[in-house]
């Protein structure tokens, strides 16, 4: 322990995984240690037994579920988008090479109380029950516009300059209504509140192209992945990678107190009474607490079933997005299903989440819109968690500290915090032009 590292990172959930990963690439030396016994932290993956152990207080499941190693239920699902920056960052660390992926099923969103798969080319919107006939004419006039786009090409814009036209008046030039800018807005971007309306529109127009480009690239129903065992073979990869680069991992290292000079910088960590020395150190929240502060908690459900989620053409995995405006609510709510297909739960068992920014401290009835939806279910676990973000200033403590992970079912907003965390340590930004391909070998 007593040697001089230029990063420690503490906690080994999926975004100080990734940034150990990219740093070790790097050249730098890492050493990265856990307080826990496992990998992932707040974004681990259980067993039937832990889980029940976890919600339930014992650790004896009820037999008919089938057997606890079949199971591997992430506790921060999250779904990967296939030409989006985690697969750039996976790519650029060739970590690719150990994790399969799958496809992920379907891609829908709850529209007027009913589930409908999200239109995301000119064709698909003409056949889409979601809007009326002349709706759809608008709609694939607008769709058609946002697959022609080019950035670097001024006769694709039609004379429109997106960084400073607002979405909303992009919207209003092809006059699409309110609910078809919810379905755009919400299950296509992804943007996770209203406020993109309001913002220049190039950043919506590039997120319905990362959507389209997805899906096209594996031909399925979503332009979803998903890695087969779930999410927790992710921290595990990277950490196998940061050993290839000469990192060293260290897991069940109780306390993990980070020291500080007489200027407040970070100069080492300390556990079982030896010290590492470091330039920086990189952590989640848990690990600073002095140093981040409470900005929300997300409630969420859990579920075991027999079943797919009705409505969602039979899919075996699939994410649903419930826009705010449709529930009368601040913020959206997502469903997350995934099944034995991914390898997440034994055969004929499917694995449900529900999950949201919470607005009130009653997760069952918040939750209620999204459970509707699942249909019968085997078991439930209800949870909340408070998300925080850091308030301290790098430059001055050299702590980089990551923010707690949101209630989105896909990956996007944390890859950017990754990004922008990674740009921070070293001062460069992080080159994601990588070749695509080399990820489709592992697809099935």
């Amino acid at each position: 322990m007593d040697e001089e590292y230029d990063v420690i990172v503490l906690g080994t959930g999926l975004k100080e995984c990734i940034l150990s990963g990219l740093l070790s690439v790097d050249g730098l030396k890492v050493l990265h240690m856990d307080r826990n016994d496992y990998y992932g932290g707040e974004s681990t993956s259980l067993n039937l037994i832990q889980l029940w152990k976890k919600f339930r207080g014992s650790d004896k499941p009820p037999a008919h579920l089938g057997s606890s190693r079949d199971y591997n239920v992430d506790m921060i699902p999250k779904f990967i988008m296939a030409n989006g920056a985690l697969v750039r960052v996976l790519i650029h660390t060739d970590v690719t090479k150990y994790l399969y992926f799958k496809a992920v099923d379907g891609s829908f969103v709850y529209n007027k109380g009913k589930v409908h798969k999200v239109p995301a080319t000119d064709m698909e919107a003409l056949k889409s029950p979601l809007m009326g006939i002349f709706e759809k004419r608008r709609a694939r006039k607008f769709f058609i516009y946002v697959q022609d786009y080019n950035e670097n090409d001024p006769k694709t814009h039609e004379g429109l300059d997106l960084t400073r036209v607002t979405t909303r008046e992009l919207i209003a030039k092809y006059g699409l209504d309110d609910n078809t800018v919810d379905f755009i807005g919400h299950a296509l971007a992804l943007h996770r509140d209203d406020r993109y309306l309001n913002e220049p529109a190039l950043d919506t127009v590039k997120r319905m192209k990362l959507y389209a480009e997805s899906l096209a690239r594996f031909q399925g129903g979503s332009p979803y992945i998903y890695p087969l065992y779930g999410l927790g073979e992710l921290p595990q990869a990277f950490a196998r990678l940061s050993a290839v680069y000469g990192g060293t991992y260290m897991l069940n290292k109780p306390e993990c107190k980070v020291e500080f000079d007489e200027e407040g910088k970070v100069c080492g960590v300390t556990s079982e009474g030896e010290t590492a020395k470091c330039k920086k150190v990189v952590c989640d929240p848990s690990y600073l607490p002095n140093k981040v502060r409470k900005v929300g908690k997300v409630a969420r459900a859990i579920c075991i079933m027999s079943h797919p989620i009705p409505n969602t053409n039979d899919s075996h995995s699939v994410q649903v997005i419930l826009p705010q405006k449709q529930l009368g609510r601040r913020s959206d709510m997502y469903l997350f299903c995934c099944s034995y297909s991914h390898n997440v739960a034994p055969k004929g068992k499917f694995i449900a989440f529900v999950s949201t920014e919470a607005e009130t401290d009653q997760p069952e009835i918040e939750l209620k819109p999204g459970l509707e939806l699942l249909g019968p279910v085997d078991e439930i676990f209800y949870d909340v968690y408070d998300r925080y973000e850091p308030v301290n200033e790098p430059s001055l403590d050299n702590c980089f500290i990551s923010t707690s992970y949101d209630a989105t079912t896909h990956f996007e907003s944390t890859v950017i915090d990754v990004l922008n965390m990674y740009s921070m340590i070293t001062g460069k930004v992080l080159d994601l032009n990588v070749d695509l391909s080399a990820a489709s070998a592992a697809e099935e």
